[in-house]
């Protein structure tokens, strides 16, 4: 069954895009806490972090810092908040997200609101910054 993500690899579903390879995408939440807060998934479908074979998964991390890093080149943090909940879509996905204290993560928090023209130009400068 193809998830959500799925359909956002594929192109089916729009996304920005921050970062791809043959195993792994990254783009930014539409729903974030924090200006920069993106979604790293492998593009084979897995519904659990911790059912992934081990290399896809130690893939899966690397992915996950570079994009991290870049995310810091371009937003201000104190770290790169990273966790992984996966309850809300049934496929293998890292938050990355900036956060400048513990409760920067709290998922109970009012999600931001971007317009496309602001997610687009962050999208841009998190590229530029791989």
């Amino acid at each position: 069954m193809s998830t959500l993500f799925s359909k956002i690899i594929s192109g089916d579903i729009p996304s920005w895009k921050i970062a791809e390879d043959e195993h792994y995408f990254a783009f930014l939440d539409i729903n974030p806490l924090a200006k920069g807060h993106t979604l790293v998934i492998p593009k084979k479908e897995s519904d659990y972090l911790l059912r992934m074979d081990d290399d896809d998964l130690k893939g899966l991390i690397v992915f996950a810092k570079k994009v991290g890093l870049a995310i810091e080149k371009v937003v201000p943090c104190k770290r790169m908040g990273l966790t992984v909940i996966g309850l809300e879509v049934p496929h293998t996905h890292i938050h990355l997200i900036p956060i400048n204290t513990i409760y920067d993560m709290d998922f109970k928090q009012p999600k931001l609101k971007f317009s496309d023209i602001e997610f687009d130009g962050l999208a841009q400068k998190i590229r530029a910054a791989l």
